[in-house]
């Protein structure tokens, strides 16, 4: 007899979450463009849909307009909300126009959004034109007041840049987040036990780690990934699938799915 069998399960609520497009890059191959439509269509074939999509950051590799209206394009089949945050490739007032991120202009894209069973917070830690993340004050203190605001709804935190270091200098000293910075995070994690999951991008390549004993995911690219050397000085590319990741809240808890894609 199972351990299981007596349990019902509740149906989960499902938030996928797609990053790194790098829509126009042509500094590797292949193309971007079928990465994300193998992603895409990947999701679409997994027996239900999403309740809602996350897209951590560098949907374009220049910041155009055509590039962001291409993402629009490949990402049309997914019905769901899509919840958008900036990389270091994009451009704030882009994403504003094309996708309707909250606020103006190019002030920092942070908001909160309630999905139901679970809040999502979009955490901008981004610097325009420049690979290394930031969580100054006024980013960690934003995070803090939204997180007071609902102590008892589980909460999924999602920004760009990886909120712990990896270990491979490679990409924790050229585009990691200052340790100071991530020690103010942990701070302000430690405060708030709703926090169930911190997720993001950048780094190209699926890693788990924690802050503040929560856990947290860096999800793969849809285009290329990074490949993990712990001593190379530059970070260099790997020959390895494009991937996303589904979370599933269940009962209250989330669950991390990392799905590899075949472009072919």
């Amino acid at each position: 007899m199972s351990l299981h069998d007596d349990v019902a399960v509740s149906e989960p609520f499902l938030l996928a979450q797609l990053s790194d497009f790098h829509l126009g890059a042509e500094w590797a191959e292949p193309d971007p463009v079928p990465g994300l439509t193998a992603a895409v269509e990947t999701v679409l074939s997994l027996g239900r849909q999403p309740d809602a999509v996350l897209i951590t950051g560098d949907l374009s590799d220049n910041a155009t307009d055509a590039e962001y209206e291409l993402a629009l394009e490949l990402l049309a089949p997914l019905a769901a909300p899509l919840h958008v945050l900036p990389g270091n490739h994009d451009d704030r007032s882009a994403l504003r126009r094309h996708f309707g991120v909250p606020g103006s202009g190019d002030e920092l894209v942070q908001y909160a959004v309630d999905l139901g069973p679970m809040r999502l917070l979009v955490l901008d830690t981004a610097i325009r034109g420049e690979n290394p993340g930031v969580l100054d004050e006024e980013r960690l203190s934003w995070l803090d007041a939204e997180l007071a605001k609902a102590p008892d709804a589980p909460a999924l935190i999602a920004m760009h840049h990886p909120p712990f270091v990896t270990g491979v200098r490679s990409w924790d000293d050229a585009g990691g987040i200052p340790a100071a910075d991530l020690n103010g995070l942990a701070e302000v994690i430690g405060r708030h036990p709703q926090v169930q999951l911190l997720v993001s991008g950048h780094f190209h390549r699926m890693i788990a780690g924690s802050v503040a004993g929560h856990p947290a995911l860096v999800v793969p690219s849809t285009y290329v990934q990074g490949r993990l050397d712990f001593a190379v000085e530059e970070a260099q590319l790997a020959d390895e699938p494009a991937g996303f990741a589904v979370h599933a809240l269940v009962d209250g808890e989330l669950v991390s799915h990392v799905q590899p894609v075949d472009r072919a």
